[in-house]
């Protein structure tokens, strides 16, 4: 047998080289090209309707600060407020006509931004918001679809920090259950027309909700009308109006406040 020489003994180990070379490479373009297209269908949102950036300015019953949070504070003291995360892949601004109507009737309320527009990235906003406002002394935190799941896990992670919670559309993920919290006032509302979360995600979240949560349906309601971004996909046609829808959501997410802030 001839002996290679030692030019014929590196060649594979170059060859072995270039294909590890290669490999790497397009294992690194794919991560870009992945993460590109990620960030293009995070920011890819629709924008507010003119309602909401309406709901946006300042006047003689609200002041309204646009930032990150969006705040609403009423002119008279508030000692209860809410902090509200928006849906998936929604402009958190959409959400300013409910909020801006909570704080006419006398609440703090705030309006968290998510991170490339998922509030999955950071759950647990809602402190900075507390810790920015020590004037509040009992805080709801509620959310619209995976905000409302969001602000559910934010409750089961700080159990002392909120009194109540309100979820439109939305429902806590099996491994944050809220089953025992007795002390908490809990709202779940949902539009019977809703084709993102149906009545049999609602009626399997009473296992995962405490016994004392109001389970309020929106007749005619679907899952867009909880903010002013516009249509959705996947969604129902609603059989009443956005503004009608508003009402209703307003409406039991105040009972919720009322019941979270007695003394």
């Amino acid at each position: 047998m001839t002996a290679q020489t030692p030019a014929q003994q590196t060649k594979p180990k170059r060859t072995w080289l270039r294909i590890l070379f290669w490999l790497f490479g397009a294992l690194a373009l794919v991560i870009v090209i992945a993460a590109a297209a990620f960030l293009i269908w995070a920011l890819r949102i629709p924008a507010p309707m003119a309602e909401a950036l309406a709901a946006l300015e300042s006047d003689s019953a609200v002041t309204v600060v646009v930032d990150d949070p969006i705040t609403f504070t009423p002119n008279t003291a508030a000692a209860c407020g809410v902090i509200f995360y928006p849906g998936g892949k929604v402009d958190y601004r959409a959400y300013a006509p409910s909020m801006r109507a909570i704080a006419e009737a006398g609440y703090f309320a705030a309006i968290s931004r998510a991170p490339l527009n998922l509030m999955v990235f950071a759950p647990n906003k809602a402190r900075a918001v507390m810790a920015a406002h020590q004037e509040i002394d009992h805080w709801v935190v509620g959310g619209h679809s995976l905000g409302g799941s969001m602000a559910a896990l934010f409750t089961f992670n700080n159990p002392d920090a909120a009194a109540g919670l309100t979820l439109w559309a939305s429902f806590p993920a099996g491994s944050s259950p809220l089953t025992d919290r007795t002390d908490l006032a809990v709202s779940s509302i949902h539009g019977s027309l809703d084709g993102l979360v149906s009545a049999a995600d609602i009626e399997a979240s009473r296992a995962l909700l405490p016994p004392q949560t109001a389970f309020v349906e929106i007749e005619g309601g679907n899952h867009a009308q909880f903010g002013w971004y516009g249509p959705q996909d996947r969604d129902n046609e609603a059989t009443i109006t956005r503004a009608e829808q508003q009402v209703q959501t307003v409406a039991a997410t105040l009972r919720t406040l009322e019941a979270a802030c007695r003394p």
